[in-house]
């Protein structure tokens, strides 16, 4: 089954990431980018939605059906934010995209990128992990045919990314160390990439991936 994806995030780290390397996979037919922003990236197989308001998708909602894929890379640091403001971006973006998604493409699989430390019990003492652990809950329980919740820590950028967070740039270079000491918390955005691609064709007994999920998911 040839995949046709639409990705969200591809004007940050993550999304890049992944964007780049679904263009470059055999496997992948198609992809639509939407996004709040054009990535710059161009490439016969990528189409983009540049939408401003993901909380108001009717403009572009009937775009939005023909797809077996979605990759939401989206996603903002709950870094001065509180908790309503973190929820509204988070939570209630990410579920009124997946709804606008799920009748337009039943046979879809929902991949979420997550983090690790997300908090399943929606009843930890950090914020952000509550709110995540909610909406990866719903998410699993919204209908799709396949979700997936992926929760990786440290990752390594794919070659040719621009779209580095600001830390990245000054440790980067630690990867291999950090990949030898902590590898239940290290892995590559390839292999980020490479995970969700092998769920959309293959599917995984299990849902909620943490980082060595992810990795050996890759290599299958």
């Amino acid at each position: 089954m040839k995949l046709r994806v639409i990705l969200t995030g591809a004007t940050g780290m993550v999304g890049e990431g992944v964007l780049i390397e679904c263009l470059n996979h055999p496997e992948v037919e198609q992809v639509l980018s939407v996004s709040r922003r054009a990535s710059g990236v161009q490439h016969p197989k990528l189409r983009e939605i540049v939408h401003e308001n993901f909380l108001d998708l009717m403009p572009i909602q009937e775009q939005l059906a023909g797809y077996n894929a979605c990759f939401f890379c989206l996603g903002v640091s709950s870094v001065g934010l509180k908790e309503p403001q973190y929820r509204r971006l988070t939570y209630d973006l990410t579920l009124h995209f997946a709804q606008t998604l799920l009748p337009r493409n039943p046979d879809m699989t929902f991949c979420y990128v997550s983090g690790a430390g997300t908090d399943s019990t929606e009843k930890g003492r950090l914020m952000w992990a509550r709110v995540k652990g909610k909406t990866e809950n719903d998410l699993l329980h919204l209908g799709f045919q396949d979700a997936y919740m992926f929760r990786p820590g440290f990752m390594r950028a794919t070659p040719g990314q621009q779209r580095l967070k600001g830390y990245y740039r000054f440790i980067g270079w630690l990867y291999p160390v950090l990949r030898r000491l902590f590898p239940r918390f290290v892995s590559t955005l390839r292999e980020v990439a490479q995970a969700m691609m092998h769920v959309a064709q293959h599917g995984s007994a299990k849902h909620v991936l943490e980082v060595s999920d992810i990795v050996k998911l890759a290599r299958e």
